[in-house]
């Protein structure tokens, strides 16, 4: 009986695991093939600019088989070794350096160079650059001259290990395009590491649930993954029953909003940054009768708020507001405005959007909960959820869609499905259900606040009431929260900076949402220092 061979997987390195790998590949290569670095005991070589490098890597399973970097900051390791390098290169043109090419013995000659090559014409092409630079082994001069690499200046290294200066144009980038385009059968994350609050960084098990061919949505196999995947969910958040739609987290809270209608009563909205606005504003769209209390952004919905605005709107019959204000990164207290709403017969909806996989949320007594597939649960976007207690009745003056009672129906799924993103979603919920995710961000948020705080960025969230999962910077007079966003867009690093709310306040974010990790945020801060030294060198 022959045995599948696990596909090849192109990706940017982003676990720990994957970089020791690379640190035992640099090591081998390096050292040991090519003699450019001192032998040591430990056999693995840390590059001098790891904190500043992309990696992309070909690997199977678990196991490393190829690698490449690209660094986009000057001085590069070529300025070191080649005095005016940029008189070499075509004036007015922006280029990045690429450094550690490497295939493991054995598997030389096949796919992997082609793969790793792909990575590369997709990363340059995909940030703007003009070109690349490339120090290339003498040993592979034919194979870099039949690509396109222009060579130019001296040979670089040492008689042992000596390097021909390259360099190849975005114009031959991208003719290498169609050879070398990415397998089919590949996953993995786009270029830039996000430090986004969605889409976040998925893992790799979710990104391959969702090749499987489309199944249909009143298919028997879909119903039972269906049922299984609202089970995992409630189980996270503790919930009775869950609905989920093809849509955002505005389809969701829209939803909630045609339920509340249903309860013909005044109700109360409170919000305190931009997403609670938003919460005014669907209510006000959907007809409800309510009031509305706005706090400055930044301000928690803490405790002794929550006496006072119950106290202020005895009348109200119902309550909607933020968990996890996106905007700020300030975490409300939605577990004490339920005790208290309770024992004044109020109900209690709740935007839990970010807060859901980010932190640990209560929704066993939220009239309504709604979430997303594409923040913390860290699957792909395009599923909105909606938590409720039960007992609803269709309403026949709401939407055919947005009638969540038609959803909850026995063995209902009343429109057209994606079983495809049901499927990551499975996957993404069982993950953050069993791997202990609220742990590792409580314990990786304190220290990034520290680091920032540390090089003098104020964070707009104070630490009491602050979220682990979002860090909203407010920039200083003197720094643009758009060029640096920019700037570390550029160094592979994708933040929160254009939403318009953000821009307006000259704030920037970064999110530990999705497959996150101390490393991956080392390298984060050592490009926002270098960003930042660059800038201030202008």
């Amino acid at each position: 009986m022959t045995t599948a061979i696990e596909p090849l997987v192109y990706k940017a390195a982003t676990e720990p695991w994957e970089l020791e790998q690379i640190h035992r590949l640099n090591y081998q290569t390096f050292v040991e093939e090519i003699p450019q670095h001192q032998a040591n005991q430990t056999r693995r070589l840390v590059d001098k600019f790891d904190g500043e490098n992309t990696y992309f890597i070909c690997r199977r399973n678990e196991e490393v088989l190829g690698m490449v970097a690209v660094r986009v900051t000057r001085p590069w390791s070529l300025d070191a070794k080649l005095p005016n390098v940029d008189d070499y290169l075509p004036p007015g043109r922006r280029f990045c350096e690429v450094r550690l090419l490497a295939v493991a013995p054995g598997h030389r000659g096949g796919p992997i160079f082609r793969g790793l090559m792909g990575e590369l014409v997709r990363y340059v092409v995909e940030m703007g650059f003009a070109g690349a630079v490339i120090s290339g082994t003498v040993r592979q001069r034919q194979l870099y001259d039949h690509l396109g690499f222009i060579p130019f200046g001296p040979l670089v290294g040492s008689a042992d290990a000596p390097y021909q200066p390259m360099y190849i144009t975005i114009e031959a980038l991208r003719e290498l395009r169609v050879p070398f385009t990415r397998p089919a059968r590949t996953v993995g994350p786009p270029a830039a590491v996000s430090f986004l609050p969605g889409p976040v960084d998925i893992h790799p098990d979710v990104l391959a649930a969702v090749s499987a061919p489309p199944v249909s949505h009143r298919d028997s196999a879909f119903l039972t993954e269906l049922a299984l995947v609202k089970e995992t969910l409630c189980a996270i958040v503790g919930a009775s029953n869950v609905e989920i739609l093809l849509g955002s987290g505005t389809l969701a809270n829209d939803v909630v909003a045609g339920q509340l209608s249903r309860l013909s009563a005044p109700g109360l909205v409170l919000a305190n940054g931009e997403f609670g606005d938003r919460l005014i504003d669907h209510a006000t769209r959907a007809g409800l009768v309510f009031d509305a209390e706005r706090l400055p952004w930044g301000v928690p919905i803490d405790r002794a708020e929550i006496d006072r605005v119950l106290e202020r709107h005895a009348g109200a019959r119902w309550v909607w507001l933020v968990h996890l204000e996106t905007s700020t990164g300030v975490l409300n207290d939605v577990n004490y405005l339920v005790a208290q709403a309770s024992e004044r017969g109020i109900n209690v909806a709740a935007d839990c959007v970010s807060a859901v996989g980010t932190v640990p949320v209560d929704a066993s007594r939220l009239q309504f909960a709604t979430a997303v597939s594409g923040k913390g649960i860290a699957s792909l976007p395009g599923l909105a959820m909606v938590f409720h207690r039960g007992g609803l009745a269709r309403h026949p003056r709401l939407p055919r869609y947005l009638d969540l009672a038609l959803y909850a129906e026995a063995d209902s799924v009343p429109f057209t499905h994606s079983s495809n993103l049901v499927s990551a979603l499975a996957v993404a919920a069982r993950r953050t259900l069993a791997r202990g995710r609220f742990a590792d961000v409580a314990r990786l948020a304190p220290w990034l606040r520290q680091e920032l705080r540390a090089r003098g960025l104020t964070l707009v969230a104070p630490d009491t009431v602050a979220a682990p999962g979002i860090g909203t910077i407010a920039l200083g007079e003197g720094e643009s929260s758009t060029e640096l966003g920019n700037a570390l867009r550029a160094r592979g690093f994708a933040l929160n900076y254009r939403s318009d709310y953000l821009k307006r306040r000259n704030w920037i974010q970064i999110a530990l949402m999705g497959e996150c990790s101390r490393e991956k945020v080392r390298r984060l801060l050592a490009a926002w220092d270098d960003a930042r030294q660059r800038f201030s060198n202008t």
